[in-house]
């Protein structure tokens, strides 16, 4: 099977960073090496519209369970590379290779460490495993407890676990057996606790180096992610198949087909906010004569010319940025539907419609079934956080003209993903002035987080048994990185500014060239020209709309 992509450059290993997108992509890279939360926390960044699901573990595994940088990480290489896969939704103000990047990294940091925690866990835990499960029983009992609420909750586990102490103590000095099974049994009470302080060394060494590249991300990506396996040693190789799936992972983001979900917009690019039609019907300037026939593409193209100096201005105030101009083919797909299904044939290269398929479609597809043509105007603002879309279509049905724009914005990413990492600290009051407090730093990992590691490193090799056993994150469909967990721009004051001023110039452009076409194809445009001034006072409304959410 051919996917009509060419890899013969040969290895090369893939760039971290895109300038102008970075605030965005890093926040979402970042929690690949979160280990501070429960994976349940992602359910605080989802939207209205998309929402993730966790697997709780099985009853009396929840030692098993992944912390959120784990589960995150898994979902994301899972669901982004993962053979047979389904299409992806573009993440637009995002460059998703990178934070795939970025989670193939954390993925590789944790996995060396696990490999250390099962030495550690075989040596000092399975050959000495009445010890051990002992050992294991009351962690897990302490954990349990541990969790309640009421206060005395905590000092009963720490109690506990003295009282064990003190047990394995009097049962050193007073051993029932002899020979090798008293020697044994000895080994079985020490080499389990020997191996807690091994492995909490492995632990504390990994969670630093996790909380330094979360914290560098944040701060702007001072750390690049380090994936050598995607390096080929050989064709054929499992490095080939992960820099291929890398590559058809940027040919889905450069791809210009999208999908629009009813009430969720087109996704991708936020819902839509504001619509302005202008519909006229089309009149001869010469009373007696025709004009000059023309096509919907002849309008889009002119359309689209005067939208590229949209930058330009006579007023040196800085003003609008070089923006992304691109023809987009939209598909209707269910409100409800999990997955998209991307068009593919002869018209399409790399997930890319061509430009000859492009124009048949704005030309003849603008009634009834099928795809729709859009030209969009857009720009990534705000370091990637802001997406604002302005996209106009063309109909021309019997001799009505209607040409509509539309505005969407895809707001900032979630908070949950650009919260850096707080020292691990607690106020405890002072030996001398006792009424007097100070900070004490505590260590990075606790003794449960070492234990939860260390008896979770073992199973790391088989994947699907350790989600079964101890829960997993779902990512929500249709997937894409960005639209999956950004929140409405309207919450942040200039991101709302910046996306209502987007409409009225964008607006202009369009009817002015618009009514140069017509007027140059001899089209009485009197009627468009008053139509354009109403529209040009409509649109300054300052309040966006749910314009996809129809009352009716």
């Amino acid at each position: 099977m051919t996917d009509g992509f060419d890899f013969s450059p040969g290895a090369q290993v893939p760039l971290s960073g895109s300038a102008g997108q970075t605030a965005a992509t890093y926040a979402l890279a970042s929690a690949a090496y979160r280990e501070d939360d429960e994976v349940t926390k992602i359910l605080e960044a989802d939207n209205e519209w998309h929402q993730s699901t966790v697997k709780p573990p099985r009853p009396g595994a929840r030692i098993f369970r992944p912390k959120l940088g784990e589960a995150y990480s898994r979902a994301v290489i899972d669901r982004m590379l993962g053979a047979g896969r389904k299409p992806l939704i573009q993440s637009f103000g995002t460059e998703p290779q990178v934070v795939v990047e970025h989670c193939l990294a954390a993925h590789r940091i944790r996995r060396e460490r696990d490999n250390w925690l099962t030495a550690v866990t075989v040596l000092c835990g399975v050959l000495f495993l009445p010890g051990f499960l002992v050992w294991l029983l009351v962690f897990q009992i302490r954990t349990t407890l541990g969790r309640r609420t009421d206060r005395s909750a905590g000092a009963l586990a720490t109690t506990l676990l003295v009282a064990v102490g003190a047990l394995a103590v009097i049962f050193l000095i007073r051993m029932p057996f002899s020979g090798f099974w008293g020697w044994y049994a000895r080994a079985s009470v020490v080499m389990p606790v020997v191996g807690w302080f091994w492995a909490k060394q492995i632990c504390e060494r990994t969670a630093k180096d996790l909380r330094e590249r979360w914290d560098s991300l944040l701060a702007g990506g001072g750390l690049g992610a380090k994936i050598p396996e995607a390096v080929p040693g050989h064709p054929g190789d499992a490095a080939e198949q992960l820099r291929k799936e890398l590559t058809r992972l940027s040919a889905e983001q450069r791809s210009n087909s999208v999908f629009y979900a009813g009430p969720k917009g087109i996704l991708g690019m936020g819902t839509r906010w504001g619509s302005w039609q202008l519909a006229e019907d089309l009149v001869s300037a010469e009373p007696g004569k025709d004009f000059h026939p023309f096509r919907s593409w002849d309008l889009i193209t002119a359309i689209q010319g005067d939208l590229a100096m949209l930058e330009r201005t006579s007023i040196n105030t800085g003003g609008f940025p070089k923006p992304s101009i691109t023809h987009w083919i939209v598909t209707p797909i269910g409100e409800k539907a999990k997955e998209v299904s991307r068009p593919s044939g002869t018209d399409v290269d790399a997930y890319t419609i061509k430009t000859h398929a492009i124009q048949d479609i704005c030309n003849k597809q603008q009634f009834g079934s099928g795809d729709r043509h859009y030209l969009g105007v857009q720009w990534t603002l705000w370091d990637g956080q802001l997406v604002i879309t302005m996209l106009i279509t063309v109909t021309v049905l019997h001799d009505t003209l209607r040409i509509e724009v539309t505005g969407h914005a895809l707001g900032p990413v979630n908070s949950l993903f650009t919260t850096k990492p707080e020292p691990k600290e607690k106020e405890v009051a002072k030996t001398v002035k006792f009424w007097e407090t100070h900070k004490v730093r505590l260590p990075l990992v606790d003794a449960d987080e070492v234990v939860r590691l260390a008896a979770r490193a073992p199973l790391t090799s088989y994947p699907p048994f350790l989600n079964w056993l101890g829960g997993s994150l779902t990512l929500p469909e249709p997937f894409g990185l960005r639209h999956a967990w950004a929140d409405q721009p309207w919450r942040h004051r200039f991101m709302a500014d910046d996306a209502l001023r987007a409409a009225t110039p964008v607006l202009r452009v369009v009817h002015a060239a618009a009514i140069r076409v017509l007027r140059d194809h001899g089209v009485d445009v009197e009627a468009f020209g008053t139509r354009s001034t109403f529209l040009s006072t409509q649109v300054q409304d300052p309040t966006p709309k749910k314009a996809d959410v129809y009352d009716a």
